[in-house]
């Protein structure tokens, strides 16, 4: 099954952005959250009808650990500016280990499994949100278990994406000043 439908990124991981994100996320910078968000929106395909946003689930410890989900907190930044309801409709099933150095092959075997609905979500069009889509390894997985909880269509939206698969090489200048539009 195909974890998700389509995805839009406001920019790259590189240079400021991923300076900001690294503030947001390991310095614990919670202030952040609203800037970003706003460039999330920058990103938002605003063509489709949204029923519902769901953060990208980390597991408790982890959470726990960081004092935070950062995905969390820009749903529901971007839920408080669009009006659109957030759910925590996932759940981390299992641990499993950071991503971050993990090859793609070992990324998807990471995450088989890893992700749970928590709801039924028949016929709902569901915006999952994270900071970074590397591999789309993560996203793919909480999409696969959104869509078999019911969800119609899961379009992804991320800060930042890593992987430029997908952008017509015209383009490749643009997104390396933080191109915000989908692919």
């Amino acid at each position: 099954m195909n974890g998700f439908d389509s995805a839009s990124s406001y920019g790259f991981y590189e240079g400021s952005l991923r300076k900001l994100i690294h503030l947001y996320k390991y310095a614990g910078i919670h202030t952040l959250a609203k800037p970003l968000a706003g460039y999330l929106l920058a990103a938002l395909p605003r063509q489709e009808r949204i029923h519902l946003i769901v953060p990208v689930p980390m597991h408790w410890r982890r959470k726990w650990s960081r004092g935070f989900n950062q995905s969390e907190l820009l749903a529901r930044e971007v839920s408080r500016r669009t009006g659109v309801p957030v759910a925590s409709a996932l759940r981390r099933a299992k641990t499993t280990p950071p991503q971050a150095g993990l090859s793609d092959h070992e990324r998807r075997g990471n995450v088989t499994g890893a992700f749970r609905s928590t709801r039924k979500l028949e016929g709902r069009h569901v915006l999952l949100v994270d900071d970074v889509m590397t591999t789309g390894a993560t996203v793919s997985a909480c999409g696969a278990a959104l869509k078999r909880s019911g969800a119609a269509r899961v379009t992804v939206l991320t800060l930042a994406r890593t992987d430029r698969r997908g952008f017509p090489s015209g383009l490749d200048a643009l997104a390396k000043s933080n191109f915000a539009g989908g692919w």
